[in-house]
C-alpha cells in the first residue's frame, strides 16, 4: 500500500481508541494527548522548513501536515482533496 491513511484502532471501552497513522503499509502509533499530536505536527512542519540543513528535511512538512490533519478539519479537507486528485491522476496514467 503506497497511500497515506489515518486509522483508529478500538481498544477497551474504558479508554480512548489507540490512534495510528498508516504510511506505506506501516502503522505508526500517535500519542493519545491532543496537545502532543498538535505539537508534533507543528514541530515537524516548522523544522521541515529548514530542510536544506543537515538531518532536517523537506519530508517533515508533509508528515507534519498528516499529523495535523488528524486534529484540524481544514488540514484534513486539504489532505483528502490531494489524496483524491492523486488517485484520479494515478488511475488515468494506468489506463493509458
Amino acid at each position: 500500500m503506497t497511500e497515506l491513511q489515518l486509522q483508529s484502532k478500538p481498544a477497551d471501552r474504558s479508554e480512548q481508541p489507540a490512534r495510528t497513522i498508516r504510511i506505506f503499509g506501516r502503522d505508526l502509533p500517535m500519542p493519545r494527548s491532543r496537545l502532543a499530536r498538535v505539537l508534533i505536527g507543528v514541530g515537524l512542519v516548522i523544522l521541515g522548513i529548514f530542510g536544506f540543513l543537515p538531518i532536517l528535511g523537506f519530508w517533515m512538512i508533509p508528515l507534519g501536515l498528516l499529523v495535523l490533519s488528524y486534529e484540524f478539519a481544514t488540514v484534513r479537507r486539504a489532505r483528502r482533496r490531494l489524496q483524491v486528485w492523486w488517485e484520479k491522476r494515478r488511475r488515468r496514467g494506468a489506463a493509458r
